[in-house]
């Protein structure tokens, strides 16, 4: 539901609760949504002290209520107390809310059974043997994933007066016991906050915290715009405290910190109640290790295990249609060598496929190893974060030449027909090939990230390892499936040609797929690094002489052959390090989507300027490496019909280049859920938050809902 239709259907309900009178009821009443009731802790209250009473509520399943500050969406429950004279109500005692995540947005609150203590001050004036009427007009949001409902209530409850001590209540007494011991409180915590390019360094040393090892840690604000609430949290502890950096929020982006922020730090040995003033970094507060952000430890409207389960099934799927994705289209070539190989053998057939299982699988898992173990460091990066390192490009680029030169026949390892990166396999039917096959699928597939796959991989990064690790293997499943199950059907497998001399053409032919794949990487390794790409030809060059040689030894035996070709590899390592060593260059400020087209480079200032200005903002996060983004820059948003409905509609275009690594994109990424490119988000003025259109674009739909957002404006 959006915020305006939600505004709309709020003041309707609260226009129909103002037209129907509500009286004071002692007992529970009740709702679709909630059942809620005043409950005392004390079987009495002593004159001259105070009593706790608590609103107890007991929600119904998949609804929740809020917080004192409710996140991204929602509303907390308000109280207004009607009391005998001479009683006065204090402020909510709040206990620690679940972390509520729904698409893009975070919101605090509560499920399932909840009590909120509220102290009531007692007149010593007031007399032992009297019972008195404690009552309260109470307005609950109540929110599914789908809708918010405000129930009000009229509550009472009859508190007896008396002296001495009183015991707790059978029923309840005890549960709002623990909230009230349990509720985060001040703990002499010493606090500093300051802000560092949009993010929050927020750091907590002494008192509670001293001496502590925590293995979670989480700040909630207790106003909302201080911090953005669905970025994630990353953290360090140290010897006596420990830091996060939190992603701000809009409010405290454009008023600063002022005299300082308060909130609850969460940690999974206690929460406490801090207020942070504007300073450096409190000492020892870091370098002991890294902590997790808890997310999923402490929420029970969506449990890890029914999370978890969602999140390996669109991991799956998502898989499945990264075989369909752009992103592929260079390893068509590897899948397609390894069946014409192995078609004439079903067993062998059967190898290949599992032996590609094993190698997709096992690169899915290491490359999320590390991806974890730099996130857990403190590292802002996302998924594809390899094809951002130009080394990495560097090398992928020759490897893939090499592949292209054997496919071609220029050398060979082994004395048979060989799919990709079978020079690896000595015979044996070729499992080491398929293995290598499957490493090489997803180190180049990978960065691009297609349906639901975007969604699996947000949920897995605040997931605890193991699971996250589950996730990713899931992912990796989906992409190796289809030619597992190829390699696995002999009908499908008996409709291919028979073997013949046609497999060495046709493994000449697929050669040139990778001589793309090789030169599509030496043109990112150009925009990465500018001038270092001469030095990446001179290491091909000499990669290719190397090989010829390598080759021609191997038809003729010749030892001059074999020594020239030692010498060649020597020259080809030096100028293919040098080439690797090139530092990255900064991103452009202006990123031009071809000559229709015009941008300006993303920043959230960039998008705040926009949006005060009334103007709607496509925002399109993208990446040279992936081929996904290329194509939808070139055929969706690069063209004259997109430019005439960007005027039309007044929109400014913004591109964030993740090409290299960006830590404001990653985090960016982060908060709307993702891990990785493609990502667009179209800004409506008045709406909060913005539109996630799909990863696969075209030119009607761009232009439809730029068209949407007009209207809605």
């Amino acid at each position: 539901m959006t915020l305006p239709r939600f505004l709309s259907v709020l003041f309707v309900i609260f226009i129909l609760f103002g037209a129907t009178p509500l009286h004071a009821q002692v007992g529970a009443q009740k709702t679709e949504r909630i059942e809620a009731e005043l409950v005392p802790m004390g079987q009495w209250a002593v004159p001259g002290s105070t009593a706790i009473i608590a609103i107890r509520q007991k929600i119904q399943p998949g609804w929740h209520t809020y917080w004192r500050n409710p996140g991204d969406s929602g509303g907390p429950t308000e109280a207004h107390w009607t009391l005998p004279q001479g009683y006065k109500a204090g402020d909510i005692v709040w206990p620690l809310p679940e972390r509520q995540r729904l698409q893009t947005l975070m919101n605090y609150g509560y499920s399932g059974v909840v009590y909120l203590p509220v102290p009531i001050e007692v007149p010593a004036s007031a007399k032992a043997g009297e019972s008195v009427l404690v009552s309260a007009k109470v307005l609950f949001m109540v929110c599914s994933d789908e809708m918010c409902v405000p129930d009000e209530m009229e509550l009472a409850v009859n508190l007896p007066v008396a002296e001495g001590t009183p015991p707790l209540t059978a029923a309840h007494g005890a549960a709002i016991q623990k909230v009230l011991e349990t509720a985060p409180r001040s703990a002499e915590i010493t606090a500093r906050a300051h802000l560092e390019e949009g993010v929050l360094k927020l750091s907590a040393s002494g008192g509670a915290l001293a001496g502590m090892n925590p293995k979670w840690a989480y700040f909630f604000a207790f106003e909302s715009g201080q911090v953005d609430h669905a970025a994630l949290q990353q953290g360090q502890r140290g010897e006596n405290g420990i830091s996060l950096n939190i992603v701000a929020g809009r409010g405290l982006k454009a008023k600063g910190l002022g005299e300082g922020i308060s909130g609850v730090l969460a940690t999974d040995l206690g929460a406490w109640e801090i207020t942070a003033t504007e300073g450096d970094m409190l000492p020892s507060t870091s370098g002991l290790g890294a902590l997790d952000n808890g997310e999923n430890m402490s929420s029970k409207d969506a449990p890890a295990s029914s999370g978890f389960l969602k999140a390996a099934l669109f991991a799956l799927l998502g898989g499945l249609i990264l075989n369909l994705m752009p992103c592929v289209f260079p390893v068509l070539a590897m899948k397609a060598a390894a069946l014409g190989r192995s078609a004439h053998d079903p067993r062998e057939a059967r190898k290949d496929g599992l032996g590609f299982l094993a190698g997709v699988l096992v690169t899915f898992g290491a490359l999320a190893s590390l991806l974890l173990a730099l996130r857990a460091g403190g590292q802002a990066v996302g998924w594809g974060f390899q094809l951002q390192s130009p080394a990495v490009t560097a090398a992928l680029s020759l490897l893939m030449l090499a592949v292209g030169l054997n496919m071609s026949g220029l050398f060979h390892i082994g004395g048979r027909l060989q799919g990709v990166g079978s020079g690896l396999a000595q015979g044996k039917g070729g499992v080491a090939g398929a293995f290598f096959t499957g490493v090489l699928a997803v180190v180049v597939a990978a960065p691009c990230t297609a349906p639901f796959m975007a969604l699996a991989l947000g949920a897995a990064l605040v997931m605890p390892w193991p699971m996250a690790l589950i996730v990713f293997v899931m992912l990796g499943l989906g992409l190796a499936l289809p030619y597992v199950l190829v390699s696995f059907s002999p009908r499908i497998l008996s409709r291919l040609p028979k073997p013949g001399s046609w497999m060495e053409t046709f493994r000449n032919l697929l050669a040139f797929p990778m001589y793309g794949a090789a030169l599509w990487l030496a043109w990112v390794f150009a925009r990465q690094t500018g001038e270092a790409l001469g030095l990446l030809f001179v290491a091909g060059l000499l990669l290719a002489f190397t090989l010829w040689l390598w080759g021609r030894y191997q038809s003729v035996g010749r030892r001059l052959m074999l020594a020239v070709a030692i010498f060649a590899a020597v020259l080809t390592v030096p100028a293919t390090f040098l080439a690797m060593k090139a530092p990255p260059v900064p991103s452009a400020v202006v990123h031009e989507d071809g000559k229709v087209l015009a941008s300006q480079s993303w920043s959230s200032a960039a998008v705040e300027t926009a949006l005060a200005e009334g103007r709607p903002v496509l925002v399109n996060f993208t990446a040279d490496w992936c081929v996904t983004c290329k194509i939808n820059e070139r055929t969706a948003l690069a063209t004259a019909g997109t430019a005439k409905a960007l005027a039309g509609a007044n929109a400014v275009y913004l591109v964030g280049d993740w090409t290299n690594r960006d830590d404001a994109i990653t985090r960016e990424l982060e908060r709307h859920g993702r891990s990785g490119v493609p990502l667009y988000l179209l800004y409506t003025p008045g709406v909060a938050e913005p539109r996630i259109l799909p990863q696969l674009l075209t030119e009607g739909l761009v232009g439809k809902a730029l068209s949407e957002a007009t209207k809605q404006d």
